[in-house]
């Protein structure tokens, strides 16, 4: 066992029970029922306690002076929230089915965002299992989980999580997620998580009471930077790289989403991200696992390929700019960030082509430069999207597009995204139009929720379409029940079309596009725009290249460049060079 094991160790002889407080010379045990022991304490913070009789379905907490009593930071699942009780839990005990899964390569992804708790009625990990065939029916072939690691209160988008080890009881229990996980991969669908790595939360973190998780040397969106570099940093570092490890060992996850790594910040020789990529890649051997991050400042070095195109650190990063740009042309909106990535049609070429549309430049909303090169990175190092949790979610009342937009210009940008060769990620019921809104979510105590409150009314006000009288409560039960998904819908002829719109273009992307994706390398794509027509190219292989054609406006436009090759998908018409509205052509050529 590692000295810097986090969580309860269980073995045939009891339990060995184990808390990191350097700044406590006494902590407790106090298993329920019983009267709290003393534990041991090292010259290094630990303290340790066997109990012999202690086993799996004990529930324990540890008492760090002047009666304050605090779960394990380690702790495996909470069944009364951040606030109660830690349970015992033996996760070798699940009897997994399918044990020889090896996980699926990079190039065949077609990912699905999904929120455990609003993605059925349910809102459980073995509810979402029950959809599994909906999903694989569609041609996704990975999901990816908003974060679940435990938050406080009874709904939450995930991103105030406090328990980094311990799945939302309000989702479950930890076996009902592995069962999750055994049941996507049994229908050949991967499985992602999405991790938090850059703060806590602000209700039930009580790792400050015992430990330096935080230091006063870093500033976040959200306080102090956690204590990555500065003094006892190597067991707060390893307490974050071994729950990396954890979910893809224990639960067998096939990659994990880093959330916002740019607000990570560490002066260390080797940066936490570069350590965590290097020895979850070590832990996993000849597994596929993938690696995504978030990063606003377009930081391709995280991105690089070693030998044979192998991600030497992170697999992909979620491409913001391409969904910027998409969204610009297909509703003409222009306010905040969008304000960088309008009134120019060519952007939206550089982005497909190249992946980030600001490699250095100096932006205009936010200001400053960012990003750097990315045109040697391949398409498959970018992850591209018309909708996701944040871009629903930042607008004042958490609409989907499709309650705002036509169609036309919709199935235009999906038709874009769905079949470029970066890879594609769909936001949950975005396949059958679904109009249920997305906003932000919470429950924290009176206090925080009215902090919450006038925050988001002060953040939202901001944006156009805002009026204070109809501003959604996030902090109310009514605005986490009309984020839930109706899967009834599906019934419509609308929902039906729409469905068959997606599975059409993703089985064409699965069936030609993703052969030439295998081995892939950079600079491999360029653009040219005439007008409000773009045109993208990628050479993929030695012998093939892949072509899109679009008119991304509300007028017929013209395109003197002709492409001879085979046609595989058309949606809108063109006649001698002049393209309807929302015209998108995608084809393949010989080089």
């Amino acid at each position: 066992m590692s000295e810097y094991y986090f969580g309860p160790v269980l073995s045939q002889d009891g339990v060995m029970f184990r808390i990191w407080a350097p700044l406590k010379d006494e902590v407790l045990l106090k298993l329920q029922d019983h009267t709290p022991r003393q534990m041991e304490r090292d010259p290094a913070g630990w303290h340790y306690l066997k109990i012999p009789s202690a086993k799996a379905g004990d529930r324990y907490k540890f008492l760090i002076g002047n009666g304050q009593e605090v779960p394990d930071p380690g702790s495996r699942y909470q069944p009364d929230d951040v606030h109660g009780y830690s349970e015992v839990v033996d996760l070798t005990k699940y009897a997994w089915s399918e044990r020889a899964w090896e996980g699926r390569p990079w190039e065949e992804t077609v990912l699905y965002e999904l929120h455990v708790g609003a993605f059925t009625a349910e809102g459980t990990f073995k509810a979402a299992a029950e959809r599994l065939g909906h999903l694989a029916d569609l041609g996704v072939t990975a999901i990816q989980l908003m974060p679940i690691s435990d938050f406080p209160g009874r709904y939450n988008w995930g991103y105030d999580g406090v328990l980094p080890y311990a799945p939302d009881s309000t989702y479950g229990r930890p076996e009902d997620l592995m069962a999750l996980v055994d049941a996507a991969h049994k229908r050949g669908i991967n499985v992602f998580l999405d991790v938090v790595y850059n703060h806590f939360g602000p209700d039930g973190n009580y790792i400050p009471l015992f430990a330096p998780l935080f230091t006063d040397e870093h500033k976040t969106p959200w306080g102090d930077g956690i204590n990555y570099d500065g003094a006892k940093s190597d067991v707060i570092r390893e307490f974050i790289i071994q729950n990396a490890i954890y979910w893809i060992s224990e639960f067998k996850l096939d990659g994990l989403r880093l959330d916002a790594v740019h607000a990570i910040k560490d002066d260390s020789p080797e940066h936490l991200l570069d350590e965590l990529a290097r020895r979850v890649r070590d832990a996993v051997g000849s597994r596929h696992v993938h690696l995504i991050v978030e990063n606003e400042d377009n930081d391709s070095d995280l991105l690089r390929r070693g030998e044979e195109g192998r991600p030497l650190r992170f697999t992909a990063q979620w491409n913001d700019d391409v969904h910027h740009v998409l969204h610009v042309a297909a509703t003409d909106e222009d306010f905040g960030y969008y304000k960088d990535y309008a009134d120019d049609p060519g952007k939206v070429g550089r982005a497909l082509s190249e992946g980030f549309v600001f490699q250095g430049q100096e932006m205009t909303y936010s200001g400053g430069h960012r990003g750097k090169p990315s045109l040697d990175l391949p398409p498959t190092a970018f992850v591209s999207f018309i909708q996701n949790h944040d871009q629903i979610g930042n607008r004042a009342h958490g609409e989907r597009m499709i309650t705002y937009r036509p169609l036309e210009p919709l199935k235009a940008i999906t038709a874009i995204y769905l079949l470029s060769p970066q890879i594609p990620m769909l936001f949950m019921g975005e396949e059958w139009g679904a109009r249920e809104p997305f906003p932000y979510f919470c429950d924290f105590g009176d206090e925080l929720n009215k902090m919450v409150r006038e925050g988001r009314r002060e953040e939202l006000s901001r944006l156009p379409g805002f009026h204070a009288n109809d501003l959604l409560d996030p902090t109310a039960a009514s605005t986490f029940a009309m984020s839930k998904l109706d899967w009834s819908a599906l019934s419509s002829q609308e929902a039906e079309e729409m469905l068959f719109f997606y599975k059409s273009l993703l089985a064409l992307r699965h069936q030609r596009i993703v052969p030439l994706l295998t081995g892939a390398s950079g600079g491999v794509g360029a653009f040219q725009s005439e007008g409000r027509v773009t045109k993208v190219e990628w050479c993929l292989t030695e012998s093939k290249c892949l072509y899109l054609v679009a008119n991304l406006s509300e007028q017929p436009a013209q395109f003197s460049s002709t492409v001879a090759g085979e046609k595989l998908f058309i949606l809108g018409s063109s006649i001698e060079g002049h393209l309807a509205p929302w015209t998108v052509k995608v084809g393949i050529r010989s080089r």
